[in-house]
């Protein structure tokens, strides 16, 4: 069965995305920083229709994680606020499924991907992820609300945190609002570059 796997880029204290994350800013006010690491590398420009960028390890990792993505599902608000910057040719080039209230046609974008909009919950949209997928990995695209929900239900398999060293100190913090359940993860691999240390967690259940 394929895995369910979280990939987030994070400040030092917990922050994925700045405050007053909408249409206008995306990825929050001053949010782009935590991604600036992945702007110049060959696996992110290829993925975004572009050619050259560095070959380098964090280039490398991204490019395994393009090659296992079979499927995304991601939350209403993220799917608002990346519709107008993903343009005709959105960067998932996979079925999409995006978890909504608000019932809406399947739309066809360039470059093979699909938005499908879900109204019947996550479980739901996960398991149309999973058909969709095979048996390559069901991306769960954020934002941090729905990753939250995922890891209550114990449906998220791993995360791969982009640990970015900076202090945000305000925005959206991706593990606030978990409950008082204790949740334990195994460490199964870590890269530390210049730029971010990437840590990939296995969920143990």
């Amino acid at each position: 069965m394929s895995k369910v796997i979280a990939r987030l880029a994070m400040s030092l204290d917990g922050y994925v995305a700045g405050p007053d994350s909408g249409v206008e800013h995306p990825l929050g006010i001053g949010g782009e920083r935590l991604h600036r690491w992945v702007y110049d590398l060959r696996a992110f420009r290829e993925a975004q229709g572009m050619t050259g960028g560095v070959d380098n390890a964090d280039s490398r990792l991204l490019a395994d994680w393009n090659a296992r993505l079979g499927a995304v599902v991601m939350g209403r608000h993220m799917y608002l606020t990346g519709e107008q910057p993903w343009g005709d040719n959105p960067p998932f080039h996979s079925p999409v499924f995006v978890v909504t209230h608000h019932p809406r046609e399947t739309l066809h974008k360039d470059g093979g991907t699909t938005f499908t909009f879900v109204t019947e919950g996550l479980e739901h949209a996960l398991d149309r992820a999973r058909e969709a997928a095979g048996d390559k990995d069901v991306s769960l695209a954020g934002g941090a609300h729905l990753v939250r929900q995922f890891i209550r239900a114990g449906l998220l398999d791993e995360l791969l945190l982009h640990v970015v060293p900076v202090l945000a100190c305000t925005g959206t913090r991706l593990f606030d609002d978990l409950g008082e359940k204790h949740i334990e993860w195994e460490k199964t691999a870590v890269l530390d570059s210049p730029e971010v240390t990437h840590i990939r967690l296995r969920a143990l259940r």
